[in-house]
This record gives structure tokens, C-alpha cells and sequence, in this order.
């Protein structure tokens, strides 16, 4: 059974309390969209569409301004930690809100190994290494993270912040200082691929603007979300579109062919840009930054299949460590061991290609966005200017979804094994009706 958008109330606009500012919102916003996309998806869609990739930058730039606007207006009016799946919840029910969390936690894997093959290729180019090289490296950061995490660490959000600082210095120096070597003549043949890759570039673009969603879980941190939510949302568009057209026209105008080549392109404009040990700095960023945002992904996907698990969205086996200050330990376990086969598949099947994992995480990522953009219509006044932006979202991130191909048979299958699971939980639940099952049984999935 469906909730109607007519019986939600909206949370009264007023503050809420928070310590999140304007400038501090900012910070967090451009560090959760500004990622390891910035370091390896330049080189990725130049292989794809040569200089015409430029088009899906543009593109997707655009197309972030009204996602990012349906989230802030969501987050303005709806400010709750639970972000994307209660917007999903409050609008759809339990059975789409549970089709989000598989979304995330079994994505999360795949997207942690192409994160540590980005990274690793960083160590390869500064040190001269190939495949080996790579693949090793991405296995010890997979390693380093899962450990950090059965043992509790975690990265604190203020080195986070300070990482996407370094990251976003380096990208403007590199595009600045490499801006004397660039030649016009390298956007000829502009299109060498057909206009069709212009789509598959996009596809792969959506790695490095994902993230406009995550703000929503801290949207009811903010000193008023009503007032700031939405100025912080358009600055922080602002200044990753311009970090992001920088350096993928640098990379283009600079590099040349030799972009769609490159497994480090921010290294390559560095060394010719500025020269030196530049090589080696840019691998020890890529190395910290690659190291913050799988702690932060394993640790938030361990903690979520724990939930998950808790409220009988996933089995119960995965539940413990779902409580506040406890160790997931079991959850942290699945998602190593998922990272690890997608690291030895693509390995073992594509050369340490990190493309598939980046385009099978976009469907999953995608999903979740048509989803959010559709709770926002169906949340928001109709003909308000987030509503308008939630349906511009819905039909941009919809025929996006389309261009990753055969890789939207992941979320397909995601969503096919989730109703599968929940309608087992389901029917146990009616053969079985003692008061932890139907306590943990979501009321829509029992009906």
C-alpha cells in the first residue's frame, strides 16, 4: 500500500536547531560531490568520446542543477537523517525505500575497487609499474579500509574536508599551469567516435557528480535548512562545475589524443604544468583521497546492511552491529569480500579496467536518483520551482539510467531479488506470526 503525498506533512520551515552554516555546508557539499572521479574519469570519457566529451562534461554540469536543486528542496522541507530512502518511504512505501538501501549496499563494493584501481594508477605512474602495480595497490586499499573499519576507525569528516580542499587546489593548479601547453588543433576530430558516445561518456560522468543526494542525510544539521540548504546547494554546483570543466577541457586541450590513454591525467598535466616530484604528490593525494572515501563508503554500507538486516530488509544474520557505536563487523566482512570479487573479475576479464565497475555503479546510483526525483514530485507543491526541477530530474536521470546498456541489468536485478526477498519475509511472517517477526516486517510488505 502506498502512502499519499496528500496525508505527509511537510516539517514547518524554522530552525532546526543545527550547527551546520552557509560556508561550513558549502565545504561539505563540494567534498561529497568532489571525489575520485576528479583523478581517473577525465582520461575515461576522453577514451569514450574523444574531445566531444567535453559535450557530456557540459552536460552533466547542467544536469546536476536541478538534481541538486530537487535534493536541497526535499531537505528544505522535509530535513531528516535518512535522506534519499525517506523521501522514498514518505512518497512510495517501504518496498521502493528498501530497493534504495540494496542499491547502495551492494553497489558500494564494486565502487570501492574501481575507487582503489583509480588510485592505483596513480602509484603505477608515479613509479613506473603496470598492471601488478595497479592491482596490487587497489588490493591493499581495499585491505587497509576493511581493517580500519572491524577495528572501528573511522576518517573524521574534517580530513575529508581537508582531502576535497587538496584535491580541488591540485585540479585548478593543474588546469591553470598546464594552460600554455594547450593546442586548439587537439579538439580536431572533435566527434572521432560518433555523437553516440557522447551518451556512454555521460554514463560515465554521473561517478563524478553522484553525491548530490548525500547532503539530504544532514540536511536537519543546518542552523535553517529552509534558508541554507538552497544557497549552499547552488554554491557548491558552481565551483565543482567550474573545477570539473577546468581540468576535463585541460586534459583535452593539453594532453590531446593521449588524454583517453592516460590512467593518471591529473599527474600528466601536473608534471607538465609545473614539473618536479609533481608525479609523486599527485599519487599521495590520490592515495589519501582514495583511502577517506572508502573508509567512508565501507563504513557507511557496513552500517546500512546492518540496519538492513535489523529491520528484515536483508537477513537478520547481518543485524548485528546495527546499534550506535557498534562494530558491523559481519556487514564490513560482506562488503570486503564483494569489493575483492569485483577487483579479481575486472582483473581477470578486462586488464584491471576500472570502466565496468564505474558504469555498473552509475545504474545503481541512477536508480536511486529516479526514485528520489519521483518522491519529490509526488512530495513537493505541484508547479513550485522544486517540483519543476524534480521532473526536469526524473525524465534527465531516467534516460541516462538508459545509456548505461546491459550494466542496467545490475539495478534490474537489485530490484527483482530485493521484492523477491521482501515477499519471502513477507509470507514467513504470516506462517509465523510471532511478535519480533511482525515487529520487523515492514506493515506495507505484509499486506
Amino acid at each position: 500500500m502506498v502512502d499519499s503525498a496528500q496525508d505527509v506533512k511537510p516539517t514547518p520551515v524554522r530552525p532546526s536547531g543545527g550547527q551546520v552554516t552557509f560556508v561550513q555546508g558549502t565545504a561539505l557539499y563540494v567534498g561529497a560531490v568532489l571525489g575520485t572521479g576528479a583523478i581517473a574519469l577525465p582520461a575515461l570519457a576522453a577514451r569514450a568520446a574523444g574531445p566531444a566529451s567535453l559535450l557530456a562534461w557540459l552536460g552533466m554540469v547542467l544536469m546536476s542543477i536541478p538534481l541538486a536543486a530537487t535534493f536541497a528542496a526535499l531537505g528544505s522541507r522535509y530535513p531528516d537523517s535518512g535522506g534519499v530512502s525517506t523521501y522514498v518511504r514518505r512518497a512510495f512505501g517501504h518496498r521502493l525505500a528498501a530497493l534504495v538501501g540494496w542499491c547502495f549496499y551492494l553497489t558500494v563494493p564494486p565502487a570501492m575497487a574501481a575507487a582503489a584501481l583509480f588510485g592505483g594508477a596513480y602509484v603505477a605512474s608515479a613509479t613506473g609499474g603496470g598492471t601488478a602495480t595497479v592491482v596490487g595497490t587497489a588490493a591493499l586499499l581495499i585491505a587497509t579500509v576493511t581493517i580500519a573499519n572491524a577495528f572501528g576507525l573511522r576518517v573524521s569528516g574534517r580530513l575529508a574536508l581537508l582531502l576535497a580542499g587538496v584535491l580541488a587546489t591540485l585540479l585548478l593548479a593543474a588546469a591553470i599551469t598546464s594552460l600554455p601547453h594547450a593546442r586548439w588543433d587537439n579538439l580536431q576530430p572533435f566527434a572521432p567516435y560518433g555523437w553516440s558516445a557522447v551518451a556512454t561518456a555521460a554514463a560515465l560522468l554521473v561517478w563524478s557528480f553522484s553525491g548530490w543526494e548525500a547532503m539530504t542525510h544532514l540536511s536537519a544539521d543546518f542552523r535553517r535548512p529552509a534558508r541554507d540548504i538552497p544557497r549552499t546547494t547552488g554554491s557548491a554546483v558552481a565551483i565543482v562545475g567550474v573545477l570539473y570543466l577546468a581540468v576535463a577541457a585541460a586534459s583535452i586541450l593539453v594532453l590531446g589524443a593521449a588524454a583517453g590513454e592516460s590512467n593518471a591525467p591529473l599527474a600528466d598535466l601536473l608534471a607538465i604544468g609545473v614539473g618536479g616530484p609533481s608525479r609523486v604528490i599527485a599519487a599521495a593525494v590520490a592515495v589519501l583521497l582514495t583511502l577517506g572515501v572508502m573508509n567512508t563508503y565501507q563504513a557507511g554500507a557496513a552500517k546500512l546492511g546492518a540496519a538492513l538486516g535489523r529491520d528484515a530488509a536483508m537477513p537478520r544474520w547481518l543485524a548485528p552491529g546495527a546499534a550506535s557505536g557498534e562494530v558491523p563487523l559481519r556487514s564490513v566482512g560482506v562488503v570486503a569480500a564483494i569489493a575483492g570479487a569485483a577487483l579479481a573479475g575486472v582483473t581477470l576479464l578486462g586488464d584491471a579496467d576500472p570502466e565496468p565497475l564505474v558504469l555498473l555503479t552509475t545504474g545503481a546510483f541512477m536508480t536511486v536518483y529516479v526514485l528520489g526525483a519521483a518522491a519529490a514530485v509526488r512530495l513537493l507543491p505541484r508547479r513550485s520551482a522544486g517540483w519543476v526541477s524534480a521532473l526536469i530530474s526524473v525524465i534527465a536521470a531516467a534516460a541516462l539510467l538508459a545509456t548505461t546498456g546491459r550494466y542496467l541489468l545490475w539495478p534490474l536485478g537489485l530490484a527483482a531479488a530485493c521484492l523477491f526477498y521482501l515477499y519471502l519475509s513477507s509470507a514467513a511472517a504470516r506462517r509465523h506470526p510471532r511478535g519480533d517477526d511482525r515487529r520487523s516486517v515492514p506493515d506495507d510488505a505484509v499486506r
